[in-house]
């Protein structure tokens, strides 16, 4: 009898090797994705990485010190490195070392006081950390004055900078100052649907999510992270109950800004006068008010969207943050930010904050503020200013286990590889400048046979959505499958005509561009088709399962991407599988003749 070994080696680097064969429960996986992060995920042997922000993140969603070590001793086949072991309690510790509060007395304790005050301290029991924030040029310019070996004082206005420049330098602040309440606001979540009249309310773990942000732990500020599908919208209304004060909402864009809309007219009692459309289209400011990113960012002298209509990728803009304000007059409607006593700001999809955003966001810490998402991952390499601005990780359900519990659907991943179009296609690519070789690739035209065939193996009552990067690909890929194409250019009026014949089942497929990446409800999609993508962006994959993830009737779906073998387009196809491997997908690795028995394609055909 053969004796299984234990899955997991850590290194002294603080790099873990996860072998899969050994870990057929997914316990070890399941367990260590709570503090690390993964860096590749070959077939047999993943690797992860601990990370400072990683084990703050476990700090603050509440996982306990004991419990890392706990997990690194039971699954380890060797003794873990006693620097690993120390590291870890180090980073640990840091969460919270430095506090930020009101006030304190004579006497040097903190007091609770009214309102927030001009002036707040930093504090730490451990005087060695006040000298070393204050040997920091980086934070030097936040600090009015030293308070004794163990408090500094600091503007109130510098709030959000002094945590990022703090988080930047290995300490990320403990913030105790506490919000301004905001205008009071009555809703309460209603016990049946206005639409259906089927009874409904918050499932466990949406309540564990609200909690987690408003109770004693969360504070009112933090990330809540749960699949698309899984009911966000719901986590937002609920902490909107909770809180009961005015409310903005900040959406990727007006598709989703209206879905936000319908729920809560649909889900809450509140009066639907109260709510208002703040978008390219409206400009409503009511009580609950629903905005979109790319209006808060649209600047009069600045191009937001690429040659076929979706908005560009949002960048952050390098510099030094502490000493450029936002220009209110290139960015003019970030004064809503300002237009209401808001007690809550919502940000949906909170991991496509965009630069301008995070900058006002770095003014009005004195305002709750509720991250919702499906992923952290920025690939920008902003997620500790995420953790700083918007709050840290309060709650993060395994998808794998809402999956079990029926939550969401079980989704196979599929890897399909096709070959180059033709020998004079691969030649283009091969004699290419490096950054034409992604598109070539990502472009090439036997994809659409393939996607045909896919589809010639559905069932007649499958649903089918594809979505892709690039317009002339899904204009071809639209006319030969007569499936009606959406980009950045469709109107929205004519957006939602299209994803409502969808839901209703007068269509049965849709060729999406860029926005299909963000929140569309499209419960009865099972079958999406990825022809092409961002690069190596393991968020936009996490977007694009999102379409087929939502509870259905038999609660399964499939999820392809269409790879161009032996190429770029390969490479960043697995770049892109890392989140959804951490989050226990794993991709079936198939090749173009299982979907298409001749090879030799129709040039003509496939070229449109």
């Amino acid at each position: 009898m053969t004796e299984t070994l234990l899955p997991l080696i850590v290194q002294g680097d603080g790099t873990l090797f996860l072998e899969t064969d050994n870990d057929p429960d997914h316990r070890c996986r399941d367990a260590i994705a709570r503090f690390c992060e993964i860096v590749k995920s070959p077939e047999h042997v993943h690797t992860y990485r601990i990370t400072p922000l990683a084990v703050w993140n476990a700090a603050s969603s509440g996982i306990t010190l004991q419990e890392i070590e706990n997990t690194m001793n039971e699954f380890s086949r060797y003794p873990v490195p006693a620097n690993v072991q120390v590291e870890i309690r180090d980073w640990y510790h840091r969460y919270g070392k430095i506090k930020l509060v009101r006030e304190m007395n004579a006497a040097g304790e903190t007091v609770a006081m009214a309102g927030i005050p001009d002036t707040l301290f930093l504090e730490s029991d451990d005087p060695m950390v006040i000298e070393e924030i204050l040997s920091r040029k980086t934070i030097t310019r936040f600090i009015r004055e030293r308070i004794g070996n163990r408090a500094i004082s600091v503007d109130a206005i510098n709030r959000g900078r002094l945590k990022q420049a703090l988080i930047k330098i290995g300490y990320p602040v403990d913030d105790r100052v506490g919000f301004l309440p905001g205008d009071p606001v009555n809703i309460r979540i209603r016990e049946d649907s206005q639409s259906t009249g089927l009874k409904f309310s918050l499932r466990s773990y949406q309540v564990e999510a609200v909690e987690s942000f408003v109770g004693p732990q969360g504070r009112g500020s933090g990330i809540v992270v749960l699949p698309s599908g899984a009911g966000k919208t719901l986590v937002g209304m609920g902490a909107i109950e909770k809180i009961g004060e005015n409310t903005l909402i900040i959406t990727p864009g007006t598709v989703a800004a209206r879905q936000w809309i319908r729920e809560l007219k649909d889900k809450t009692t509140i009066d639907p006068s109260m709510i208002g459309e703040y978008s390219g289209d409206t400009k409503e400011i009511m009580p609950l008010t629903v905005t979109t990113y790319q209006v808060l960012t649209y600047s009069p002298r600045s191009g937001k969207r690429d040659k076929n209509g979706d908005m560009e990728p949002m960048v952050w803009i390098e510099g030094d943050h502490g000493d450029q304000e936002v220009n209110r007059d290139l960015y003019p409607h970030l004064d809503i930010f300002r237009a209401r006593n808001w007690g809550l700001i919502i940000y949906d999809e909170v991991h496509l904050l965009p630069a301008p955003v995070f900058r006002i966001t770095s003014e009005i810490q004195a305002k709750r503020r509720l991250g919702l998402t499906a992923t952290l991952v920025r690939e920008d390499g902003k997620e500790d200013d995420v953790f700083s601005l918007i709050g840290p990780k309060r709650y993060d359900s395994p998808w794998k286990d809402l999956e079990r519990q029926g939550w969401i659907a079980a989704v196979e991943c599929f890897e399909v590889r096709t070959s180059f179009f033709s020998r004079e296609y691969r030649m283009q690519y091969a004699v290419s400048e490096p950054r034409n070789k992604y598109r070539i690739a990502a472009e090439n035209p036997r994809k659409a046979a393939v996607v045909e065939s896919i589809i010639s193996n559905c069932s007649p009552d499958d649903s089918v959505l594809v979505i892709g990067d690039y317009l002339e690909q899904l204009e071809i890929i639209s006319g030969r499958l007569n499936f009606p194409l959406i980009t950045g250019k469709t109107r929205n009026d004519r957006r939602e005509e299209l994803y409502g014949k969808f839901r209703n089942g007068d269509i049965h497929g849709l060729v999406l561009s860029k926005v299909g990446n963000y929140a569309i409800d499209l419960p009865d999609a099972n079958v999406a088709i990825q022809v092409s993508g961002t690069f190596g962006s393991r968020q936009e994959e996490a977007q694009r399962i999102g379409r087929v993830l939502r509870p259905k009737k038999d609660n399964r779906a499939k999820f392809y991407t269409i790879v161009t073998a032996d190429s770029v387009d390969q490479e960043f196809s697995m770049k892109r599988q890392l989140f959804l491997t951490e989050r226990g997908y794993r991709y079936n690795i198939l090749h173009e003749k299982e979907f298409v028995a001749d090879l030799e394609i129709d040039d003509k055909r496939a070229e449109g």
